[in-house]
Parts: C-alpha cells; sequence; structure tokens
C-alpha cells in the first residue's frame, strides 16, 4: 500500500473486542443464560466460545454449532428459527449484563474518542454486530448522548456478509464520503482485519484476549491496547503521551503506510 500524503479524516471502530472486551464475559455468558432461559442443554465454555469467534454473527454462530450437535434439531428451518430464538434471547440478556456494568470499555477508548471529538475528526462504527448490542454498550459506556459521538453506524443489519467481507467498510466509506485512505480502522481480528484491508482500508490492530496470539496480516499497526506505548509493531512514535496511544501516533502510522504482520 503506497503512502496517501493524506491525513486521517474519519476512525472506523469495530466494537466486540475493540471498543470493549465483550465476548467472554458479555455475549459468551448472555449466550448461555439464553440457552437455560430456552430450556435448552447446552453451553459454551471460554475455549469453545473462542473457536466459535471464527464465524462472524451470533446466530451464525449458534447456527455452526447446531451443526455439530446430534440432539439439534434435524430440520434446516427448525434449525434457523431455533438459532433465531436464542439470538434474540441473547441480545436482551446481553443488555442486562451490560448495564450491569459488567463489560466496560477498553482502557485508552474513551480517552481517544474524546480526542478525536476535540480534533474534529469523524467517528464510525463498522461492526456486523447487532444495532441493539452496540446501542447497550454505548449507552452505559458513554451516556444518554452517545449516538452524538458518532456520524454513522453501520452494524449487522445493514450488510447483508459479515466480516471477513468488506461491505462494512464500503457502506461506511460510502455514508462518509470519503475515501477509504482518509480512513483508520481499529480493529482486534483477522477477519475484522481483512475485511479492512479488501475494503482498502488501512487498519489498526489492537489485541483483544481471544485473538491475543492470533496471526494478523496487513495492518499498519498491531499492539497491545490504546491505554500502553510498549509492544507496538512498528514501536510508537517518541514524544508522545507516556500514558497512552494518541491520535498523532495512529496519523504517523497512517503517514508511513507500511504494513506489518503478526503471527502468533
Amino acid at each position: 500500500m503506497s503512502n496517501p500524503s493524506t491525513r486521517i479524516e474519519a476512525l472506523l471502530w469495530d466494537v466486540d473486542g475493540t471498543l470493549a472486551e465483550t465476548e467472554r464475559d458479555g455475549h459468551r455468558v448472555a449466550f448461555n443464560h439464553a440457552f437455560e432461559a430456552l430450556g435448552l442443554p447446552w453451553r459454551w465454555g471460554v475455549e469453545r466460545y473462542g473457536e466459535l469467534l471464527a464465524v462472524s454473527g451470533g446466530r451464525e454462530r449458534v447456527l455452526h454449532d447446531l451443526a455439530s450437535r446430534s440432539d439439534a434439531p434435524v430440520l434446516p428451518a427448525e434449525r434457523d428459527a431455533l438459532a433465531r430464538a436464542v439470538h434474540q434471547r441473547k441480545n436482551a440478556l446481553y443488555a442486562e449484563i451490560v448495564r450491569s456494568g459488567v463489560v466496560t470499555l477498553r482502557p485508552g477508548v474513551t480517552e481517544l474518542l474524546q480526542e478525536c471529538r476535540s480534533l474534529g475528526v469523524r467517528l464510525a462504527i463498522t461492526t456486523t454486530t447487532s444495532r441493539a448490542n452496540v446501542e447497550a454498550l454505548l449507552r452505559a459506556s458513554l451516556g444518554g448522548e452517545w449516538l452524538g459521538w458518532f456520524e454513522t453506524l453501520v452494524c449487522g443489519e445493514d450488510v447483508r456478509a459479515k466480516k471477513p467481507d468488506p461491505e462494512v467498510f464500503h457502506i461506511a466509506v460510502q455514508r462518509l464520503r470519503l475515501s477509504p485512505l482518509r480512513c483508520l480502522a481499529i480493529e482486534d481480528s483477522p477477519g475484522g482485519v481483512a475485511a479492512a484491508h479488501a475494503a482498502e482500508v488501512p487498519v489498526v490492530v489492537t489485541r483483544s484476549s481471544y485473538f491475543a496470539n492470533a496471526t494478523v496480516e496487513g495492518a499498519i499497526a498491531i499492539g497491545p491496547g490504546l491505554d500502553q506505548r510498549a509492544g507496538w509493531r512498528p514501536a510508537a512514535p517518541r514524544g508522545g503521551d507516556p500514558a497512552r496511544i494518541t491520535f498523532d501516533d495512529l496519523s504517523q502510522w497512517h503517514m508511513a503506510m507500511d504494513e506489518v504482520s503478526a503471527f502468533g
């Protein structure tokens, strides 16, 4: 990818694993409560849920899991109906978990969001989780005015194909009326990186708990989190805030536009 000699005009934020560590203690727990509420004997452990994250979308994960269960409905229509029922109940339970304060934004996220707002950098959500899940998390984390923080939200209901398909990013840049190279995606998973890369949106990776050792290819920077400057590839630029990654750091990586990869 060549140097576009342009500045970042918008940050495109993934949600699950990127804005917050929602998967292990949020979505997984909510799915297990949904199974219980519907009288189903199944439960997803931490390791099993990590395996299921290779499938994008909550309903799709249920369907994938049902395909391997001998006690699941046999007919495709019945499986689909059950997956929809589980997912609907799970979303309601997830909202309750988030409101309880169990799931919060990752360290450094709020500070970077606030910095971008003060600088006039546009913000967008680019996720293939449901809008209800996004609203629950951001309302609990940012307050009732959270929607005003973001110029557009592209969620699971807005796309026909979920990540690693690039559709979510194509829609976002079209709505923002920007060149992909004037945007920067923040992601945590290989699927999210692949989606951004396919849409020609530069991407920075903040490692999450489930993808801490995943192979990542094609990001312009990879690091452990926005709240620390150590452990980034390339190294965080000198002279920045000693406590966190700033918009200036992102801008310098964006201007250099050298892709890096990490294998395990």
